[in-house]
Protein backbone atom coordinates (compact mmCIF):
# COMPACT_ATOMS: atom_id res chain seq x y z
CA UNK A 1 0.00 0.00 0.00
CA UNK A 2 0.99 3.64 -0.54
CA UNK A 3 0.07 5.23 2.77
CA UNK A 4 -0.19 8.97 3.38
CA UNK A 5 -1.09 11.46 6.09
CA UNK A 6 -3.12 14.41 4.87
CA UNK A 7 -5.48 17.21 5.78
CA UNK A 8 -8.53 18.61 4.02
CA UNK A 9 -9.33 22.31 4.41
CA UNK A 10 -7.00 22.57 7.41
CA UNK A 11 -8.82 19.86 9.37
CA UNK A 12 -6.98 17.42 11.65
CA UNK A 13 -4.46 15.00 10.11
CA UNK A 14 -5.99 11.90 8.55
CA UNK A 15 -4.60 8.52 7.47
CA UNK A 16 -5.12 7.46 3.87
CA UNK A 17 -3.92 5.26 1.04
CA UNK A 18 -3.30 6.33 -2.52
CA UNK A 19 -5.10 4.39 -5.27
CA UNK A 20 -5.56 4.79 -9.03
CA UNK A 21 -1.99 5.93 -9.78
CA UNK A 22 -2.14 8.27 -6.76
CA UNK A 23 -5.05 10.19 -8.26
CA UNK A 24 -7.45 9.24 -5.46
CA UNK A 25 -7.21 8.65 -1.71
CA UNK A 26 -8.99 6.24 0.62
CA UNK A 27 -9.76 8.12 3.84
CA UNK A 28 -9.50 5.37 6.45
CA UNK A 29 -11.43 7.32 9.08
CA UNK A 30 -14.39 7.70 6.74
CA UNK A 31 -14.09 4.08 5.60
CA UNK A 32 -14.15 2.71 9.15
CA UNK A 33 -17.12 4.90 10.05
CA UNK A 34 -19.03 3.82 6.94
CA UNK A 35 -18.43 0.19 7.84
CA UNK A 36 -19.36 0.87 11.48
CA UNK A 37 -15.98 -0.44 12.63
CA UNK A 38 -13.60 0.87 15.31
CA UNK A 39 -11.36 3.66 14.04
CA UNK A 40 -8.54 3.62 16.62
CA UNK A 41 -6.14 1.42 14.62
CA UNK A 42 -6.69 3.58 11.53
CA UNK A 43 -6.69 6.96 13.25
CA UNK A 44 -3.07 7.82 12.37
CA UNK A 45 0.02 6.38 10.71
CA UNK A 46 1.63 5.67 14.06
CA UNK A 47 -1.53 3.95 15.34
CA UNK A 48 -1.58 1.75 12.24
CA UNK A 49 2.10 0.87 12.55
CA UNK A 50 1.78 0.05 16.25
CA UNK A 51 -1.30 -2.13 15.65
CA UNK A 52 0.82 -4.63 13.73
CA UNK A 53 -0.70 -7.28 11.48
CA UNK A 54 -4.20 -6.69 12.83
CA UNK A 55 -4.31 -3.08 11.67
CA UNK A 56 -2.71 -3.79 8.30
CA UNK A 57 -5.19 -6.60 7.65
CA UNK A 58 -8.02 -4.13 8.22
CA UNK A 59 -6.37 -1.49 6.02
CA UNK A 60 -5.86 -3.95 3.17
CA UNK A 61 -9.41 -5.24 3.51
CA UNK A 62 -10.72 -1.69 3.16
CA UNK A 63 -8.39 -1.13 0.21
CA UNK A 64 -9.95 -4.03 -1.69
CA UNK A 65 -13.48 -2.63 -1.40
CA UNK A 66 -13.50 0.91 0.02
CA UNK A 67 -16.88 2.49 0.77
CA UNK A 68 -17.62 5.03 -1.97
CA UNK A 69 -17.98 7.90 0.49
CA UNK A 70 -14.44 7.28 1.81
CA UNK A 71 -12.81 8.16 -1.54
CA UNK A 72 -11.36 11.62 -2.05
CA UNK A 73 -9.58 13.20 -5.02
CA UNK A 74 -5.89 13.67 -4.27
CA UNK A 75 -6.08 17.29 -5.41
CA UNK A 76 -8.37 18.00 -2.43
CA UNK A 77 -5.78 16.77 0.05
CA UNK A 78 -2.74 18.55 1.48
CA UNK A 79 0.00 16.07 2.25
CA UNK A 80 1.83 16.09 5.57
CA UNK A 81 4.89 14.07 6.48
CA UNK A 82 3.56 10.51 6.26
CA UNK A 83 4.64 9.90 9.87
CA UNK A 84 4.27 13.36 11.43
CA UNK A 85 5.48 12.29 14.88
CA UNK A 86 8.09 9.56 14.44
CA UNK A 87 9.06 7.61 17.53
CA UNK A 88 12.73 8.24 16.76
CA UNK A 89 14.92 9.36 13.86
CA UNK A 90 18.37 7.85 13.40
CA UNK A 91 20.49 8.84 10.42
CA UNK A 92 23.21 6.40 9.40
CA UNK A 93 26.16 6.65 7.04
CA UNK A 94 25.54 3.79 4.63
CA UNK A 95 26.97 5.11 1.34
CA UNK A 96 30.76 5.04 1.13
CA UNK A 97 30.83 7.12 -2.08
CA UNK A 98 29.13 10.05 -0.35
CA UNK A 99 31.73 10.03 2.43
CA UNK A 100 34.63 10.04 -0.01
CA UNK A 101 33.02 12.79 -2.08
CA UNK A 102 32.46 14.93 1.02
CA UNK A 103 36.09 14.64 2.09
CA UNK A 104 37.26 15.63 -1.40
CA UNK A 105 34.87 18.60 -1.44
CA UNK A 106 35.96 19.73 2.02
CA UNK A 107 39.58 19.76 0.91
CA UNK A 108 38.70 21.79 -2.16
CA UNK A 109 36.59 24.27 -0.16
CA UNK A 110 39.45 24.95 2.26
CA UNK A 111 42.02 25.12 -0.53
CA UNK A 112 40.03 27.75 -2.42
CA UNK A 113 39.89 29.91 0.70
CA UNK A 114 43.65 29.73 1.37
CA UNK A 115 46.50 31.92 0.13
CA UNK A 116 48.20 28.93 -1.51
CA UNK A 117 45.47 26.58 -2.79
CA UNK A 118 47.86 23.99 -4.26
CA UNK A 119 49.92 23.66 -1.09
CA UNK A 120 46.82 23.57 1.09
CA UNK A 121 45.22 20.96 -1.12
CA UNK A 122 48.30 18.72 -0.96
CA UNK A 123 48.65 19.09 2.81
CA UNK A 124 45.01 18.26 3.46
CA UNK A 125 45.06 15.22 1.18
CA UNK A 126 47.96 13.86 3.25
CA UNK A 127 46.29 14.65 6.58
CA UNK A 128 44.70 11.79 8.57
CA UNK A 129 41.78 14.13 9.26
CA UNK A 130 40.76 13.85 5.61
CA UNK A 131 41.06 10.08 5.29
CA UNK A 132 38.04 7.78 5.57
CA UNK A 133 37.94 6.54 9.20
CA UNK A 134 37.99 2.76 9.21
CA UNK A 135 35.22 2.62 11.83
CA UNK A 136 32.78 4.15 9.33
CA UNK A 137 33.44 1.28 6.95
CA UNK A 138 33.20 -1.33 9.68
CA UNK A 139 30.02 -0.14 11.42
CA UNK A 140 26.84 1.68 10.31
CA UNK A 141 27.36 4.66 12.59
CA UNK A 142 24.53 7.15 13.13
CA UNK A 143 23.39 10.28 14.91
CA UNK A 144 19.95 10.86 16.40
CA UNK A 145 18.02 13.64 14.67
CA UNK A 146 15.27 15.80 16.15
CA UNK A 147 11.92 14.03 15.85
CA UNK A 148 10.21 17.39 16.41
CA UNK A 149 11.65 19.07 13.29
CA UNK A 150 9.68 17.19 10.63
CA UNK A 151 8.25 18.52 7.35
CA UNK A 152 6.37 16.90 4.48
CA UNK A 153 5.87 17.04 0.72
CA UNK A 154 5.48 20.52 -0.77
CA UNK A 155 6.27 22.23 2.52
CA UNK A 156 8.19 25.48 2.52
CA UNK A 157 11.10 25.29 4.96
CA UNK A 158 12.29 28.55 6.53
CA UNK A 159 16.08 28.40 6.51
CA UNK A 160 17.76 29.26 9.83
CA UNK A 161 19.07 32.83 9.94
CA UNK A 162 22.47 31.66 11.22
CA UNK A 163 23.28 29.79 8.00
CA UNK A 164 24.24 30.78 4.45
CA UNK A 165 25.44 27.40 3.10
CA UNK A 166 22.14 25.63 2.39
CA UNK A 167 22.16 22.01 1.29
CA UNK A 168 19.88 19.04 0.68
CA UNK A 169 20.68 15.34 1.16
CA UNK A 170 19.00 12.59 -0.84
CA UNK A 171 18.31 9.64 1.46
CA UNK A 172 16.29 6.43 1.66
CA UNK A 173 14.48 5.63 4.92
CA UNK A 174 12.99 2.51 6.49
CA UNK A 175 10.19 2.65 9.07
CA UNK A 176 10.27 0.09 11.86
CA UNK A 177 7.01 -1.82 12.27
CA UNK A 178 7.81 -4.78 14.49
CA UNK A 179 9.75 -3.95 17.66
CA UNK A 180 12.77 -6.01 18.61
CA UNK A 181 16.04 -6.20 20.51
CA UNK A 182 19.27 -7.92 19.42
CA UNK A 183 17.68 -8.56 16.05
CA UNK A 184 19.62 -11.03 13.85
CA UNK A 185 20.70 -9.69 10.49
CA UNK A 186 19.01 -12.52 8.58
CA UNK A 187 15.56 -11.62 9.96
CA UNK A 188 16.03 -7.85 10.18
CA UNK A 189 13.97 -6.96 7.10
CA UNK A 190 10.94 -8.60 8.74
CA UNK A 191 10.91 -5.65 11.16
CA UNK A 192 10.44 -3.02 8.43
CA UNK A 193 6.92 -1.61 8.01
CA UNK A 194 7.74 0.36 4.87
CA UNK A 195 9.99 2.83 3.07
CA UNK A 196 9.96 6.54 2.32
CA UNK A 197 12.20 9.37 1.05
CA UNK A 198 14.20 11.59 3.41
CA UNK A 199 15.60 15.04 2.62
CA UNK A 200 18.15 15.72 5.36
CA UNK A 201 18.43 19.50 5.02
CA UNK A 202 21.82 20.71 6.21
CA UNK A 203 23.10 24.11 7.32
CA UNK A 204 26.64 23.33 6.22
CA UNK A 205 28.44 26.33 7.68
CA UNK A 206 27.00 25.65 11.15
CA UNK A 207 27.60 21.91 10.72
CA UNK A 208 31.28 22.46 9.84
CA UNK A 209 31.73 24.62 12.93
CA UNK A 210 30.08 22.36 15.50
CA UNK A 211 31.53 19.12 14.16
CA UNK A 212 34.86 20.33 15.50
CA UNK A 213 33.42 19.53 18.93
CA UNK A 214 32.95 15.85 17.92
CA UNK A 215 29.43 15.68 19.35
CA UNK A 216 27.53 15.52 16.07
CA UNK A 217 26.00 18.01 13.62
CA UNK A 218 23.86 19.81 16.22
CA UNK A 219 22.25 22.97 14.84
CA UNK A 220 23.67 22.12 11.44
CA UNK A 221 20.72 19.73 11.20
CA UNK A 222 18.28 20.59 14.00
CA UNK A 223 15.97 23.38 12.89
CA UNK A 224 12.25 23.51 12.19
CA UNK A 225 11.42 21.55 9.05
CA UNK A 226 14.96 20.22 8.69
CA UNK A 227 13.85 16.57 8.46
CA UNK A 228 11.65 16.26 5.37
CA UNK A 229 9.88 12.93 4.74
CA UNK A 230 7.43 11.79 2.07
CA UNK A 231 5.43 11.84 0.01
CA UNK A 232 4.16 8.47 1.28
CA UNK A 233 5.25 5.31 3.07
CA UNK A 234 5.26 2.34 0.71
CA UNK A 235 4.68 -0.85 2.69
CA UNK A 236 7.56 -3.31 2.61
CA UNK A 237 5.61 -5.96 0.69
CA UNK A 238 5.42 -3.55 -2.27
CA UNK A 239 9.23 -3.25 -2.53
CA UNK A 240 10.63 -6.75 -2.64
CA UNK A 241 14.17 -5.55 -3.46
CA UNK A 242 15.01 -2.27 -1.69
CA UNK A 243 18.51 -2.34 -3.19
CA UNK A 244 17.63 -1.79 -6.83
CA UNK A 245 16.07 1.67 -6.72
CA UNK A 246 17.25 4.69 -8.72
CA UNK A 247 17.60 7.84 -6.58
CA UNK A 248 17.53 11.29 -8.21
CA UNK A 249 17.64 14.91 -7.03
CA UNK A 250 16.68 17.99 -9.02
CA UNK A 251 16.98 21.66 -8.10
CA UNK A 252 14.65 23.99 -10.02
CA UNK A 253 14.18 21.19 -12.56
CA UNK A 254 17.92 20.61 -13.15
CA UNK A 255 19.32 17.23 -12.16
CA UNK A 256 22.02 17.62 -9.52
CA UNK A 257 22.28 14.06 -8.20
CA UNK A 258 21.75 10.48 -9.33
CA UNK A 259 22.55 7.25 -7.55
CA UNK A 260 21.19 3.86 -6.55
CA UNK A 261 20.13 2.23 -3.31
CA UNK A 262 22.18 -0.72 -4.51
CA UNK A 263 25.38 1.13 -3.61
CA UNK A 264 24.68 0.99 0.14
CA UNK A 265 27.76 -0.42 1.85
CA UNK A 266 25.73 -0.96 5.03
CA UNK A 267 22.24 -2.21 4.22
CA UNK A 268 19.12 -1.96 6.33
CA UNK A 269 19.79 -5.44 7.67
CA UNK A 270 23.14 -4.20 9.02
CA UNK A 271 21.57 -1.00 10.35
CA UNK A 272 18.80 -2.84 12.24
CA UNK A 273 21.12 -5.49 13.66
CA UNK A 274 23.58 -2.81 14.82
CA UNK A 275 21.06 -0.34 16.28
CA UNK A 276 19.18 -3.09 18.16
CA UNK A 277 22.22 -4.40 20.01
CA UNK A 278 21.16 -4.35 23.69
CA UNK A 279 18.47 -1.80 22.77
CA UNK A 280 14.85 -2.22 21.72
CA UNK A 281 13.85 -0.71 18.39
CA UNK A 282 10.28 0.56 18.62
CA UNK A 283 7.45 0.78 16.12
CA UNK A 284 7.51 4.10 14.31
CA UNK A 285 11.28 4.60 14.35
CA UNK A 286 12.77 6.07 11.17
CA UNK A 287 16.10 4.57 10.12
CA UNK A 288 17.66 6.75 7.42
CA UNK A 289 20.33 5.56 5.02
CA UNK A 290 22.53 8.62 4.91
CA UNK A 291 23.19 10.33 1.61
CA UNK A 292 23.58 8.39 -1.63
CA UNK A 293 26.77 9.12 -3.58
CA UNK A 294 26.50 12.56 -5.30
CA UNK A 295 23.27 13.04 -3.33
CA UNK A 296 24.10 16.45 -1.85
CA UNK A 297 25.05 19.81 -3.30
CA UNK A 298 28.17 19.96 -1.14
CA UNK A 299 29.75 17.07 -3.02
CA UNK A 300 29.96 19.30 -6.11
CA UNK A 301 30.27 22.55 -4.08
CA UNK A 302 26.85 23.75 -5.17
CA UNK A 303 24.53 25.22 -2.57
CA UNK A 304 20.88 26.18 -2.46
CA UNK A 305 19.54 29.70 -2.81
CA UNK A 306 16.38 31.24 -1.33
CA UNK A 307 13.39 30.22 -3.38
CA UNK A 308 15.00 27.07 -4.78
CA UNK A 309 12.76 24.05 -5.21
CA UNK A 310 14.34 20.69 -4.39
CA UNK A 311 12.78 17.51 -5.77
CA UNK A 312 14.00 14.15 -4.50
CA UNK A 313 12.78 11.05 -6.28
CA UNK A 314 13.21 7.37 -5.47
CA UNK A 315 11.93 4.72 -7.82
CA UNK A 316 8.76 2.94 -6.62
CA UNK A 317 8.21 5.51 -3.86
CA UNK A 318 7.63 8.82 -5.60
CA UNK A 319 8.75 12.44 -5.47
CA UNK A 320 9.36 14.64 -2.43
CA UNK A 321 9.37 18.38 -3.10
CA UNK A 322 10.61 21.17 -0.80
CA UNK A 323 10.88 24.93 -1.25
CA UNK A 324 13.67 26.82 0.52
CA UNK A 325 12.59 30.11 2.11
CA UNK A 326 14.36 32.79 4.13
CA UNK A 327 12.94 35.36 6.52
Amino acid sequence: MRLITFTVDGDRPRLGAWIDQDERVIDFNLAAAARQEPVAELSSMLALICSGDRGMTRARDIGVDPPPRSIRASRECRLLAPLPEPTQIRDFLCFEEHLRNVLTAAIELRARASDDPDATRAALRASPAFQVPSVLLERPLYYTASRNCVAGHDDEVLWPAYSKLRDYELEFAAVIGRPGKDIPRDTALDHIFGYTIFNDLSARDEQFAVMEGRLGPGKGKDFDGGNVFGPCIVTADEITDPYSLTMTARVNGEEWSRGSSGSMRHRFEDVIAYASRSETLHAGEMLCSGTVGTGSGFESLRFLEPGDIVELEIERIGLLRTRIAVA
